[in-house]
């Protein structure tokens, strides 16, 4: 039901229902707030968005009042200058500034607000001094110094995720966000706190430093590889529309940071793709462990390693695709540039913070060297780009560097949820009829599973390949995974995202991240599919062609196409 409201006497129509936070941003009207995420109910902690409205005595949050009719509501009056200036300098009390090497420092929503309503951050004295960072593996930390008590972190944990890793400590001022003590729960290091935090208290390990440092080393060859999902993201950072492809500005920037080469691991999504469905196929055809699982997300394997890992023969042995990148940049690049490979350092940039932990497992060394040296996130590398004065807006586009740059539609679409599974059976039901009594219907082989796309937490739907029909289902965030398992023989492919949206919706990505931004960005991601001549990874003949070459390295294709999983405690 429509209402008439008015704010700062404009009048308004809008929903019943809604909040006046949400009217106001609809209708262009700004409210600054911190702790305030659509992904979450409205906890009203940092009471910065307060407003008045005519004939209360109180003011009230704006993310957690609903308008009712013939309301009149003031955003800038004096009370509400007062208040909110207060506030924001009480917050300040809570967050110790460490600014200089902050990867938000250059669009923190704190250190704004204090610029625009003229804020002396130093007012009252920090009380949080002493507090612990606690770090989980090298993917994500928590500094109790910066935390302004939102409990983002927590929800994304608990509400979004269903993991409740993190949890309240202590009474009143002294209360702190911190790991819980509970041995059966394990963080698997997917960042949805780092996402969802206003502050960066809870944020990536970073690397940036490293990565630094190594490109200005000229003993070394600097190799930079670009994730599906990061094209169509980090464009937010520099005031583009969400959802803009700016693959060519990406590897202008990268070049000119430095890197020798870039490289787009939309190639090595192909060659995933490529190791997928022939498993599938094998699995389907001679009978093993089903139903097949993904495995190219770091933070459901390491689900599975801990919570499941019964389940870690369904598991599909296929590297992810920034590892196979790596590897045969590694090798197969290596090779053909006459350069050792203790000379190359490869540099990841992923959406997601789990990818860090993923890179250093020692199971994936490849001649005793990781395929991946470092991986930097979308925020750390639009953080370097800033530093440096680099604006990816203005930049000129820039192919990758070949031979590893050409791609499929079907790998830009790894960056969404059931993305990998569309590219996967759209190659299998390929590999099938090439090989079985369909070969001469080639040209009919399904290109589209859109059952398979969209934000729903549980997708399902039915594909026919190798003659048997399977039932086929895409988990949409980890959080409804247990649904799933509960009713697994009733599924031959399940793909695992951990992130809403896929990798679009990554803890590394550009803050914020919210769901209609994570449904502009899916969409950018399947108009790149659309529009590209190949469609399917064996389409791509560069893949073919590094397929080909590791066919005849003896144990070195299983090493580098291939991984084993193992039980967590």
């Amino acid at each position: 039901m429509k209402i008439k409201i008015k704010i700062n006497n404009k009048e308004i129509v809008c929903w019943r229902g809604q909040t006046i936070l949400e009217v106001a941003k609809e209708n262009g009207i700004f409210i600054p707030s911190l702790c305030y995420h659509p992904d979450f109910p409205a906890r009203a902690n940092c009471r910065i968005c307060v407003v008045e409205i005519a004939g209360r005595k109180r003011l009230v949050t704006s993310c957690s009042t609903e308008v009712e009719e013939g309301m009149e509501i003031f955003t800038d009056s004096d009370r509400v200058k007062k208040s909110r200036n207060l506030n924001i300098e009480l917050i300040f009390a809570e967050h110790i500034e460490k600014c200089s090497d902050c990867v938000s420092r250059y669009n923190c929503r704190l250190l704004n607000y204090a610029e625009k309503y003229k804020i002396l951050i130093s007012v009252f004295k920090d009380r949080k001094s002493k507090r612990k960072t606690y770090k989980f593996a090298n993917a994500v930390e928590i500094d109790g110094t910066q935390c302004i008590d939102c409990r983002n972190c927590m929800d994304a944990c608990s509400v979004l995720q269903n993991i409740n890793y993190l949890e309240l400590k202590g009474k009143g001022i002294n209360q702190e966000i911190v790991p819980t003590k509970n041995k059966k729960i394990d963080c698997i290091y997917c960042g949805q706190c780092a996402v969802h935090c206003p502050v960066a208290a809870a944020q990536e390990q970073t690397q940036w430093e490293e990565v630094e440092e190594v490109i200005k080393n000229e003993k070394k060859i600097v190799v930079a590889q670009i994730a599906p999902a990061v094209r169509v993201s980090i464009g937010e950072e520099f005031g583009l529309p969400h959802g803009e492809i700016i693959t060519g500005q990406v590897v202008a920037g990268l070049k000119k940071l430095g890197f020798d080469y870039v490289f787009d691991v939309n190639f090595s999504a192909d060659v995933t793709t490529m190791v997928e469905a022939e498993e599938l196929l094998e699995r389907v055809k001679v009978g093993g462990v089903m139903p097949m699982m993904t495995s190219c997300c770091p933070a459901w394997v390491k689900y599975v390693e801990f919570y499941h890992p019964e389940l870690i023969p369904n598991l599909t042995t296929a590297r992810s695709p920034h590892i196979h990148g790596g590897g045969i940049i590694k090798n197969y690049w290596a090779k053909k540039m006459g350069i050792k490979a203790k000379n190359i350092s490869v540099v990841s940039i992923m959406p997601c913070t789990a990818k860090k932990f993923e890179a250093s497992r020692k199971e994936l060394k490849v001649k005793g060297l990781f395929p991946v040296d470092f991986v930097l996130t979308v925020r750390e590398f639009a953080f370097m780009l800033k530093k440096n004065k680099i604006n990816l807006a203005d930049l000129k586009k820039r192919e990758a560097d070949n031979p590893l740059g050409e791609y499929s539609g079907a790998a830009a679409i790894y960056g969404a949820s059931g993305g990998v599974m569309e590219s996967a059976l759209r190659t299998a039901r390929f590999m099938a009829c090439r090989s079985g009594s369909d070969r001469n219907n080639l040209r009919e082989v399904k290109l589209e599973f859109k059952d398979m796309r969209g934000m729903k937490n549980i997708k399902e739907a039915s594909a026919e390949v190798a003659g048997k029909k399977l039932k086929v289902a895409a988990v949409n965030g980890i959080g409804h995974i247990e649904k799933v398992i509960e009713n697994l023989n009733r599924y031959d492919y399940v793909e695992v995202m951990a992130c809403p949206g896929g990798c679009i919706g990554g803890g590394g990505q550009p803050i914020p991240t919210t769901d209609a931004i994570r449904k502009k960005r899916i969409a950018a991601l399947y108009k790149i599919d659309k529009g590209k001549k190949l469609r399917s990874a064996h389409e791509n003949k560069g893949v073919l062609k590094v397929l080909k070459w590791l066919k005849g390295q003896g144990r070195l294709e299983h090493q580098i196409l291939h991984t084993k999983y193992r039980k967590r405690n």
